[in-house]
């Protein structure tokens, strides 16, 4: 029986050799950020429009190069761009300039009677034919060098203000062929290009990022006081990407090599080293496996996650050799079968712990705990069908493991005495005062984990460009596209309000570049009979018979402008259809302020189809609910491991039990003294800790007094503290809030479970 399961387990490894050779040809590896937060369950829409933001936002490159004067600006935009015309494998221009607009003009031209500005809008309605005779008659004598279109295609000259009110949505403007803004004590030339690939793909290196660098060299080098300021997705992917990947090696590798250190002091074997090496590889490869076929794409993080799992899968190994030394080889099947009740106990309840992982609603952490538990449950399955098969020579007791295993009698031994009394009232106290000073915070920002200068660079152009909000926006919802254009416009009027108030700077709506069909045709009416009236009072003032140019008769439709070239400016903004609605978002200029968002959410109330999405606080709100569910999630699964142990143990059950009960409480505790924030992944660490932490008791109590168990149980914390402490050390905040709480409660669970143990020579079971 034993050779079939090794057999089986032979066909299954090759399998998932297969499969990887076909994943890493294809690199399906997700780098995108938004992977990580919860999904929104309530209003699937919003994830969708936080989806189509992002996605037509991947690729886009900004470059803002200035220098003190415009001739050395100029200079400096010709410096990046030869730079960046270098890496045409990787970028090319956008289209965005001078000819991008001519070509909109030229788009527009048709429909010019029906784009009306409110002002416009306003002044036409209440405008004597005196007024309109008088403007036209002065737009006719005006030079025609300073107009968009002849005089008969626009009497009243209304068409350059509505292009001055589109181009208010951002401060740059022509200027020689370029697009130019002044601010912070420069002049800058704006630059977009666009990363050929998708900003999400693993690449080969941080090859968008290099050509950036190389072009702010270049500014730098060729041009006095020369800047170069860049944001964008491609940017923000490959510094994840890059982290990520030295995270991997850093936290995978280096745990790999302690643990294969500990075994060889351990064992001076190199069998041990191969083995565990193996069943920690093939834990590994399964768990990728496993997780690429349960989701489209596995995630960056979820691999640094993973690394860490080789702090925990080898500790099934470890219990095979140490309780196989000094054993014949003959003996290795008996001692495989003595192991199995308490290691499949361990693995259920660690499984268990991982999977609860995936109780909150983040995809990322859905993915860690299937990794998570398939790599763990493979290195079980390795250990189980292959090391006795495997394991064949002798393997005798080292002097190192020798006097390890011996400590265990030197460890102190929870007794009924005074001096544990007193000890147990300090630290009831101490923890007491530390679970009362710790402090929730869930805000989304303090998961932010991008390098300070692309942040920099992005609030720069925020500032200088006056960028919408990508977090902050108002979600319209309609029946058709008429009804979500006419909504857009209900809720500016609104908003105009706020605007006159200096609340904040302006709005982006698709309905600016757009009108509703309602609209055009109120509009084209409005100026038919204003611009009849004007014509009328120039023929009489100077006795000639001018004539209004005709104009299209169908209105400007969603499908005519998305294909045209003004739609670039603004098609991320419109949704189309999602389900059985339509959507569009309308994204809002100079939100500084905080506490103005309580105004924009007020403005959207009693407009129906109308939602104001603060993505930033419905996150961290989500955040915080699921941090109580996981709190509670432990208080029950300690309940329930507690019966686990009972049916197993009996009345010894609360020693391998309280050790993780005090272990969870002293993390806590000690956040709190440390004035670190309570957080959703902190939690999440301590569920993980409470499946994890009572493996250490399990093994005492299932051979109490035996020195080889408590070999392997110092052997597993050793590795279990490296892997969790480098993953302390990461740059991702989530992971590094979630691997000091398993490196705090591993440690403490690990010093404080000998001391519960039983006496020497007591049967657990």
């Amino acid at each position: 029986m034993a050779n079939k399961l090794a057999i089986f387990w032979a066909l299954v490894v090759l399998a998932v050799g297969a499969h990887q050779v076909h994943f890493w040809r294809n690199a399906h590896l997700d780098t995108d950020v938004l992977a990580l937060l919860p999904e929104d369950e309530q209003a699937p829409e919003v994830d969708a429009a936080m989806r189509k933001l992002a996605d037509e936002a991947g690729r886009q490159l900004v470059l803002l190069v200035g220098a003190k004067d415009w001739p050395s600006a100029q200079r400096a935009a010709d410096e990046a761009t030869r730079v960046l015309e270098a890496s045409a494998d990787d970028l090319e221009p956008a289209v965005l300039g001078t000819a991008a607009l001519e070509q909109a003009v030229d788009f527009y031209r048709p429909y010019r009677d029906r784009l009306l500005t409110p002002a416009q809008r306003q002044w036409l309605t209440r405008a004597t034919p005196e007024e309109l005779g008088g403007t036209a008659l002065m737009k006719l004598y005006q030079p025609a060098g300073a107009q968009l279109t002849d005089w008969n295609a626009d009497p009243l000259g209304m068409w350059p203000d509505w292009w001055q009110a589109r181009a208010a949505e951002t401060s740059a403007r022509p200027r020689d062929g370029r697009l130019w803004l002044s601010g912070e004590g420069r002049e800058w030339v704006l630059l977009t290009w666009k990363s050929k690939v998708s900003a999400f793909a693993l690449g080969d290196g941080s090859r968008v990022t290099a050509a950036v660098e190389k072009a702010r060299a270049q500014v730098e080098a060729a041009v006095p006081g020369g800047r170069l300021v860049a944001a964008g997705v491609p940017l923000y992917a490959e510094a994840a990407a890059a982290q990520a990947s030295w995270e991997m090696s850093t936290i995978g590798f280096g745990s790999l090599a302690a643990v294969l250190l500990l075994v060889w002091l351990t064992f001076r074997s190199l069998r041990p080293i191969l083995l565990v090496g193996v069943s920690l590889t093939l834990g590994c490869a399964v768990a990728l496996t496993v997780t690429a076929l349960v989701f489209d794409r596995v995630h960056l993080l979820t691999l640094v996650f993973g690394s860490s799992l080789v702090g925990v899968a080898e500790d099934y190994g470890f219990h095979y050799f140490a309780a196989r030394q000094g054993k014949a080889p003959s003996e290795r099947g008996p001692v495989m079968r003595s192991l199995l009740p308490g290691m499949v106990l361990a693995l259920v309840t660690s499984v268990v712990a991982y999977l609860a992982l995936g109780v909150a609603p983040f995809p990322g952490l859905r993915q860690m705990a299937v990794f998570s538990a398939a790599g763990l449950t493979a290195a079980f399955l390795t250990v189980v069908f292959w090391f006795p098969a495997m394991d064949t020579g002798a393997l005798p007791i080292t002097p190192f493991a020798q006097r390890f295993s011996a400590s265990i009698t030197r460890w102190p031994r929870i007794a009924s005495t005074r001096g544990w009394w007193a000890t147990a009232a300090i630290l009831t106290v101490l923890v007491a005062v530390g679970i009362w000073k710790l402090e929730p915070r869930d805000d989304l920002r303090q998961l932010q984990g991008a390098p300070a200068p692309l942040i920099a660079d992005q609030r720069e152009l925020g500032r200088l460009l006056g960028l919408p909000s990508p977090a902050q926006f108002y979600l319209v919802e309609g029946d058709s596209d008429e009804q979500v254009l006419a909504r857009e416009a209900a809720l500016k009027r609104q908003l105009d309000t706020l605007i006159a108030d200096k609340v904040f700077a302006g709005y982006r709506a698709v309905s600016d570049w757009l009108p509703s069909e309602a609209q055009q045709r109120e509009d084209a009416a409005l100026s038919a009979r204003a611009e009849a009236q004007a014509v009328a009072a120039v023929s009489a003032s100077t006795g000639e018979a001018p004539t209004r140019a005709a104009f299209a008769e169908e209105p400007l439709t969603p499908s005519r402008f998305l294909a045209g070239p003004a739609a670039a400016a603004i098609r991320q903004q419109w949704l189309g259809t999602l389900g059985k609605q339509q959507y569009s978002v309308l994204m809002l200029r100079g939100l500084n302020d905080p506490k103005v968002l309580p105004r924009l959410a007020e403005a959207a109330r009693g407009l129906e189809g109308i939602r104001w999405v603060d993505k930033t606080a419905e996150i961290s709100s989500l955040l915080s609910r699921y941090r109580l569910i996981m709190g509670w999630l432990i208080v029950a699964g300690y309940i329930a491991v507690l019966l686990t142990l009972v049916a197993r143990f009996g009345r010894e059950a609360w020693r391998a039990w309280i050790p993780s009960v005090l272990g969870t409480l002293l993390t806590l505790a000690t956040f709190g003294w440390a004035g670190a924030p309570l957080q959703l992944f902190t939690v999440l660490g301590l569920v993980l800790l409470l499946g994890m932490g009572v493996d250490y008791g399990i093994f005492l109590l299932e051979h109490p007094g035996d020195g080889s168990a408590w070999l392997a149980v110092a052997l597993a914390g050793v590795s279990t503290l490296l892997s969790f402490g480098l993953l302390g050390l990461s740059a991702t905040p989530a992971l590094r809030s979630f691997g000091l709480a398993m490196l705090l409660g591993e440690v403490t669970i690990w010093i404080i479970t000998p001391c519960f143990r039983p006496p020497d020579g007591k049967a657990t079971h």
